[in-house]
């Protein structure tokens, strides 16, 4: 029996081998993972359908293949078909296991841009209703450019009617005539650098050419600023080490991390334009009454993007303990799919790499990204003496269609002061 890769889930259909588990002559159960399969940000376990013995396998480690191309052959070890005796009653052949569609659980995926990721794909993976393909066929539409408001991306007749009307918009004479012409890009020249002395060449990851596609679609699609600013952390990280020890005895350790969440979501409760996504097709502004907030996560893999979910509802405590756990297993690419989706405001921290200052991309659809440097011992003005103060650099990177500089210095300022005034009350909350 030929095993075939079955559907990986709704708008992917293909995906890089990264590990085989198994070898010619293994035996394996109905359930066993066969293959584990990198799709986007995602790796995915792909179960063997049936029981049997390995024959041959027909792919390898980084192969790239699609839905329906058989992975490898089993010997079920099945009894062969005997002729009917006079009398007997024919029955129906059971189906195959190998036809049966197969419910893939993805382990890690990655945050994100369902509007970007939609251009990338063909119309077979857009995420939609069959009446609703068959309709965009025969009106002629393109549903790559439709942006899905469901749960996923997943396109809808409100969506498609929204396009429409859109399109049916007349255009300014004036404002057409003033856009010029998109520039084609030239390719780049290939160059043989082997000329010059030895080179080696290792092929670009999945995962990377996923982060690639991301950055190039924000710095394209997005006029950003960023502001920068430094908050004085002298106090916050005295009450750090004052509660550190009750803290790590609730089984969570203290980072700077878990005092920006808290004072991050006192900002964006204040300044709702910093959670929320622009609808261009509708002409809207689509404002979160949720906070999930996204951590920017360096790992050997690739940058990865785990969620937390209500941190405006959560303690100290349970967010450092979130911190810490999602850290990990994003470094371990042991997270689940939905830990990776629904970021409304994203954290990126290079204090433990070190550097001061630098300009984050943001992370569409959302509409800003906060970058944390390295804190770092500066003598300041402090009720007119010089002091040596821990300062912590800030950097928000906003989209300046949405959000003006005045708006986006309020919000620094904010947060400046957030962090500052930390109170050993909100510390004593946490452990409750």
């Amino acid at each position: 029996m030929d095993l075939k890769l079955p559907k990986l889930g709704e708008g992917a259909d293909s995906g890089v081998v990264v590990s085989l588990l198994v070898k010619v002559g293994d035996k394996v159960a109905e359930g066993q993972t066969l293959l584990e399969l990198e799709n986007e940000k995602a790796v995915a376990p792909i179960p063997s359908t049936v029981s049997g013995t390995v024959t041959k396998i027909r792919v390898k480690e980084g192969d790239k293949i699609s839905v329906g191309q058989v992975i490898l052959s089993l010997d079920t070890g099945a009894a062969e078909t005997k002729p009917m005796k006079q009398g007997e009653i024919a029955r129906e052949a059971p189906e195959p296991p190998s036809a049966r569609p197969v419910q893939v659980e993805y382990k890690h995926a990655e945050a994100n841009d369902v509007a970007a990721e939609a251009q990338a794909k063909s119309d077979a993976e857009i995420a939609a209703a069959p009446s609703l393909r068959r309709l965009a066929r025969e009106l002629g539409i393109d549903l790559i450019r439709v942006r899905g408001s469901e749960r996923g991306g997943r396109i809808v007749m409100a969506d498609l009617r929204a396009y429409i009307q859109q399109l049916q918009k007349p255009a300014s004479p004036q404002r057409t005539a003033a856009v010029p012409a998109q520039a084609k890009v030239a390719p780049v020249e290939a160059i043989d650098f082997s000329r010059w002395g030895p080179i080696s060449r290792k092929p670009i990851s999945q995962l990377r050419k996923v982060i690639g596609q991301r950055m190039r679609e924000s710095w394209t699609t997005v006029p950003r600023v960023t502001q920068f600013d430094e908050a004085d952390i002298t106090t916050l990280m005295e009450l750090r080490k004052q509660y550190q020890a009750a803290y790590e005895a609730r089984g969570a350790r203290l980072t700077v991390m878990s005092f920006v969440l808290k004072a991050v979501i006192a900002v964006l409760i204040k300044h709702p334009v910093f959670n929320s996504s622009l609808d261009e097709g509708a002409q809207e502004i689509i404002f979160k009454d949720y906070y999930h907030i996204g951590l920017a996560v360096d790992t050997d893999a690739g940058l990865l993007v785990p969620v937390i979910r209500d941190v405006d509802k959560k303690g100290l405590l349970q967010l450092a303990q979130e911190v810490e756990n999602l850290a990990a297993r994003a470094r371990e690419r042991k997270l689940s799919l939905e830990e990776m989706k629904g970021g409304t405001f994203t954290i990126s921290n290079q204090g433990g790499i070190g550097g001061s200052h630098f300009t984050p991309i943001v992370n569409l659809p959302e509409v800003a990204i906060l970058g944390l440097g390295r804190g770092a011992l500066k003598s300041v003005v402090k009720e007119k003496q010089i002091q040596q103060r821990l300062m912590l650099p800030l950097a928000l990177s906003y989209d300046h269609r949405l959000i003006d500089g005045g708006v986006a210095a309020r919000f620094t300022v904010d947060l400046v002061q957030e962090l500052e005034n930390f109170t050993e009350e909100e510390m004593k909350r946490g452990l409750e």
